[in-house]
């Protein structure tokens, strides 16, 4: 099992539940000493050296497959999978963000391109959001009691640094800042002493990463509107065991801190923090949320908390006496593809992020996409050069106060891209100028209704000076779009167009080889399908080959100003373009003009196929009962995620009443005999009814189904069953997990649950070889059996240790190609037990009750002694209670 754990680069401590961040130093590759394949309660595990303290979730996968995300200890070191059977461990791979942490990421990315340039600058915008204001500014913190939240053993910091206008008049709009999951202690008397934990030990500090937006904060209060950055490092450190990576502990954090900022706007004045009463009074109508990282998925939910409260205890169940007027993601989690449809957003894709490396927070626009009414815009900003870390000071190097690090990882590929240093790289200083102008040109979009602003976030290819040199690129739905082609079944495809799946390895849209780089395909189950992510891949061989769309019915704009595309196209092409044209119901054609679209420049590991927006005029009244796309170059291929028709101006997003759905999880015995069916707990609130994509797996946790599921006017209740089949046999505990995401009329709060299944029977007994011989060349065999078969797969071990008399075998004794697999040269020689790299391995399928351990030899030509080699057994799951010492003799002859 462990050849499955080589070096650890710098890459895991960024990378896993991943982004350390400044509270970590970038760390030598080194051998993995102490960590590797464990289990933990009876299901295969992987182990770091180190905890993994960032924002990607750790996931297993096989064959290139999701498996599903592995489930943390509490000193999130060690992830294990809740199901009852990897299969051949030798392919299993342990991932977060798209970044392998068990091994050396191996090349899959084909030969080493050189990218093309980056994008041109786009024109400057009617305004400046990035530009100081008028204010001069006031700023310091507030600490109250720190609060205890279900699930949390110690209780979670309210600590938070304020920046407000000085003497600005009236009640001002209010913007909250929270971090992501960082490093939470440090020993400013030693680099490497920097535990996990909370409250930070004696000698420790408290990583400040809340003070991180403070040139955000600094250029928003200017501006006229009050500022908090608040800390969540009590959460960050307590989070690994909860099924949503802490998605709802931020929410409750933030709603906490809105409610003293309720109680400070009205009768508390008086005893608000200084701080708060140097600031003007909020205005708790006009609420704008940031958040970056994990922080984004914790401000998502205070979102979607704030219109539809959650129906079980969260730590705060006090009224709601806010709106929230938009949200800011800076390179954001989203693990349960759950945004909240009727609240603008903003979301941050950076392009050489080193954590949340498969830019998963595309799906705040993607998987909002028909949800409610549509009305809200929801924004996508791919910004060039920039990393996760650096939108955060405390996580940049040479300001922070605590160890930090570039979270960019190149695993040893050259990157023009993204290496430090190189000119399309942003610096520091120049990516938080990018974050304070954004997130700026944000809170004048959502709370002051600047139109003239909207551009520099819809997708209408303008740029803001204040972020120059970084190239910005938009793309977004809602506002004022009128849906035209929303690929499915029921879209009619001709020409040189056929339908594709994002989600679907048979019918996929991108080649397996390049479909891992889109952020737009980003997985939320290991389901080998999921419904509604389609597109249309347009594929020619020569000029003038048309794709013909036919909407399922004619679509009518009126008032519309552009045709607005999203499109993917290969990253570093260059002059794809396309002829538009519509035909109404009558055969009239109406010639709309070109698009031409180039690739995002890059290389392995830049997610480079995200999809575009570009744009073409329609007159003011235009039917569209067919769209054509004639390609002007001799060969090519693009994928169309979706085309709208576009107007400026931003409505008022008008929440609607969304039913919400939230899942639990029931533990249940197994059982001896018989079967028996089990509900997964799921709370329905609300009473419009609505869609949702439900998903499954069966007892393995490998194979997942998906289904849909309609719930009616009225209804609160969904029948998500599940079948326990009881028997004599051992095996670990297992959960069947259910999956929930809204499709349309729903919102989704809990979206993981499922049915825990508790082992219930006593484990076989194992009988081993004591002592196996072979002659020099032959190989040694250890039989290994059961007494009666297992439920799930059992993983036998044996470490080398020194035999107790005789010569002991060398490492030039044994099979060379075998060393290889542990990455060892058998030169010089020297005893198996000094190694301390290598095992011995076996895994008994469940069902069978025997197994081989070997150990292939070869025949040195030389006439020595007898060698001896000794191994102490282990066997997993650890309920076997095996823990012995076997040995073996080769002889010369």
């Amino acid at each position: 099992m462990r050849k499955l754990l080589p070096l650890l680069s710098a890459l895991f401590m960024l990378v896993a539940v991943a982004q350390t961040a400044s509270a970590q130093t970038a760390p030598t590759p080194t051998a993995a000493s102490g960590s590797g394949w464990r289990v933990v309660d009876g299901q295969p595990a992987w182990t770091s050296p180190t905890p993994l303290t960032g924002d990607a979730a750790v996931e297993f996968w096989s064959d290139g497959q999701l498996l599903g995300r592995a489930r943390s200890s509490a000193d999130s070191r060690t992830f294990s999978f809740p199901g009852t059977n990897l299969g051949d461990l030798s392919k299993i791979e342990v991932r977060a963000g798209g970044r392998r942490l068990d091994a050396p990421e191996k090349t899959t990315f084909g030969p080493q391109r050189t990218p093309s340039a980056l994008p041109p600058l786009q024109p400057a915008g009617a305004v400046d959001p990035g530009a100081p204001g008028q204010y001069q500014t006031v700023t310091g913190e507030y600490e109250l009691d720190s609060v205890k939240l279900p699930g949390y053993a110690q209780p979670i910091e309210m600590k938070a640094v304020v920046v407000g206008p000085r003497d600005a008049p009236g009640n001002r709009p209010l913007v909250l800042f929270l971090h992501g999951r960082h490093g939470t202690c440090y020993d400013p008397t030693n680099v490497d002493n920097q535990p996990f934990t909370w409250p930070c030990p004696a000698g420790t500090l408290s990583i400040p990463s809340y003070r991180g937006y403070l040139q955000t904060q600094q250029l928003l209060a200017s501006q006229g509107y009050d500022t908090v950055s608040i800390s969540a490092n009590g959460i960050n450190a307590q989070d690994a065991l909860t099924t949503d990576a802490g998605a709802q502990a931020r929410s409750t954090l933030v709603r906490l801190h809105l409610a003293h900022w309720a109680d400070w706007a009205g009768a508390g004045r008086g005893s608000a923090p200084q701080i708060v009463q140097d600031a003007p009074v909020a205005d708790m109508s006009k609420v704008l949320l940031v958040g970056h990282s994990r922080g984004g998925e914790g401000v998502n939910q205070a979102a979607l908390d704030s219109l539809a409260p959650p129906p079980y205890d969260t730590g705060y169940s006090g009224p709601v006496r806010w709106t929230i007027r938009g949200d800011v993601f800076i390179a954001p989690t989203i693990f349960g593809q759950n945004p909240t449809p009727d609240v603008p957003s903003v979301t941050f894709l950076p392009a050489c992020d080193g954590d949340v490396s498969n830019l998963q927070g595309q799906q705040y626009i993607d998987s909002a996409r028909g949800v409610s009414r549509g009305r809200a815009l929801h924004s996508a900003l791919y910004v060039a050069g920039a990393n996760h870390n650096f939108f955060n000071s405390e996580w940049t190097p040479g300001v922070a106060v605590a160890p930090a690090i570039d979270d960019y990882f190149a695993g040893g590929d050259p990157n023009p891209l993204c290496d430090p240093g190189q000119p399309a790289r942003l610096t520091g200083t120049q990516q938080r100028a990018v974050g304070a102008t954004y997130v700026a040109a944000a809170a004048r979009l959502f709370i002051d209704h600047d139109p003239r602003v909207q551009p520099l976030l819809d997708g209408s290819g303008v740029r803001a000076p204040s972020a120059d040199p970084a190239r910005v690129l938009g793309a977004a739905l809602g506002a004022n779009r009128t849906p035209v082609v929303i690929p499915d079944a029921n879209t009619a495809i001709s020409g040189s167009g056929k339908l594709c799946d994002e989600i679907n390895a048979d019918t996929a849209c991108l080649p397996q080889s390049v479909g891992f780089k889109s952020p737009n395909t980003v997985r939320l189950t290991p389901a080998p399908t999921e419904s509604g992510r389609s597109a249309i891949d347009v594929s020619w061989s020569s000029a003038g080959t048309a794709a013909v769309i036919q909407p399922p019915k004619p679509v009518l704009l009126v008032g519309n100003q552009s045709l607005a595309l999203r499109v993917i196209v290969p990253e570093n092409s260059t002059g794809t373009a396309f002829d538009v044209a519509a035909v109404d119901a009558g055969g009239h054609r109406t010639k709309l003009g070109k698009v031409t679209v180039n690739g995002l420049p890059g290389v392995a590991r830049t997610m480079s196929y995200w999809a575009q927006e570009v744009r073409v005029p329609v007159p003011p009244v235009l039917q569209v009962a067919k769209l054509e796309l004639t390609p002007s170059t001799a060969s090519g291929q693009a994928w169309v995620l979706d085309v709208n028709g576009w107007r400026p101006g931003l409505p008022d997003p008008d929440p609607a009443p969304l039913t919400r759905v939230d899942l639990g999880q029931l533990s249940v015995p197994e059982g001896n005999s018989g079967s028996r069916d089990y509900q997964v707990p799921v709370t329905v609130t609300g009473d419009g009814g609505g869609a949702l994509k439900v998903f499954q797996s069966d007892s393995t946790g490998r194979t997942w189904t998906e289904k849909d599921v309609t719930l009616a006017p009225g209804q609160h209740t969904l029948n998500l069953s599940v079948t326990v089949v009881g028997n004599t046999r051992w095996g670990g505990d297992y959960l069947v997990g259910s999956i929930v995401k809204a499709a349309r009329g729903t919102v989704v709060g809990a979206y993981r649950g499922g049915v825990q299944v508790l082992n219930d029977d006593p484990a076989p007994k194992v009988t081993l070889t004591p002592s196996a011989t072979a002659v020099a060349g032959g190989t040694l065999t250890w039989h290994v059996s059961l007494s009666e078969a297992a439920d799930t797969s059992v993983y036998f071990e044996g470490a080398f240790t020194a035999p107790a008399t005789g010569p002991e075998l060398t490492t030039t004794d044994v099979d060379p190609a075998w060393l290889k697999t542990w990455g060892v040269d058998p030169l010089p020689s020297r005893p198996l037990s000094s190694v301390g790299q290598i095992w011995l391995e076996q895994v008994m399928p469940a069902g069978t009750t025997d197994a081989d351990l070997t150990l292939k030899t070869v025949a040195t030509g030389a006439t020595t002694p007898d060698k001896q080699v000794q191994l102490h057994i282990g066997a997993y799951p650890d309920g076997l209670g095996v823990d012995t010492t076997v040995t073996g003799t080769v002889t010369a002859h």
